[in-house]
């Protein structure tokens, strides 16, 4: 069942491209060079609202129910009837330090408006890239983490707003699949902005990975590979320069949304 427009594209049906002129002006705001706090975070929070909200009624079991409302009393035979998601579903949302740590927590509020409470979980990875002396990424690396307890049939959110090459990404489900309890219902990464490298690196080390974005970034690939189909000439299409930042992207959102410049 969907609930939204996406952008067509060659990627495989587990990539979602959010195609909605609301969320695409406020990403570009987002992504201005005068766009700083508190504005960031006030756009961040309406971009992962609907995020999340979208990926719910994607992703996650949904339930006939009837019940009363404040009517019933004078109208006792015509109760409310609908479909909503059901609460007792289990999931997790991943804050992937720092730029992810504020998508992660008004994901992690947005579950609980439809989930039971002790359904829904925050883990804490505190990630970090590493480069090469050309400052090419070469992986991620993990300082820290705070994973509380199994994944056993939980949705497991990973709210990462920049997907640039996909090493974060790979590790940490690297990390839940081989030392964490599982398995897990689904993974799903929550992007604002992707790279066709990110979704070819992601969906080659894990091809079970569900993937939403709100855009597709490829500046940097030829006029005529522009004009095709995203995907078509995924071999072809580049997103990155040559120290791996996203083009046209938005620069480091982990700095700005910290106001920490480092």
């Amino acid at each position: 069942m969907g609930f939204h427009q996406e952008l067509g594209h060659k990627y495989g049906s587990q990539v979602h491209i959010i195609d909605s002129p609301f969320l695409s002006g406020l990403l570009a705001r987002l992504c201005s060079p005068d766009c700083y706090q508190p504005e960031i975070n006030r756009i961040v929070e309406v971009l992962y609202t609907h995020l999340i909200s979208i990926i719910m009624n994607n992703e996650f079991k949904l339930e006939n129910f009837t019940q009363p409302t404040r009517m019933t009393d004078v109208h006792p035979d015509k109760k409310l009837q609908g479909v909503r998601l059901s609460a007792e579903q289990k999931a997790v949302s991943v804050n992937l330090a720092r730029a992810g740590t504020y998508p992660s927590h008004i994901c992690y509020n947005a579950l609980h408006f439809s989930l039971k409470p002790q359904n829904v979980r925050q883990d804490h990875i505190f990630a970090a890239r590493v480069t090469n002396n050309k400052d090419k990424v070469t992986g991620a690396e993990f300082g820290g983490m705070k994973i509380g307890g199994d994944v056993k049939d939980a949705h497991v959110i990973f709210p990462d707003p920049m997907g640039a090459t996909g090493n974060t990404m790979i590790t940490a489900v690297d990390h839940y699949k081989t030392h964490i309890e599982g398995p897990a219902k689904k993974f799903i990464a929550l992007n604002l902005i992707v790279t066709p490298e990110y979704l070819k690196n992601v969906l080659t080390a894990h091809p079970d990975v569900v993937i939403y974005a709100l855009r597709l970034d490829r500046g940097l690939s030829s006029a005529a590979v522009l004009e095709a189909i995203p995907g078509e000439f995924w071999d072809q299409e580049r997103g990155l320069n040559d120290k791996q930042y996203i083009v046209p992207g938005g620069g480091g959102f982990g700095e700005i949304m910290n106001n920490s410049f480092v």
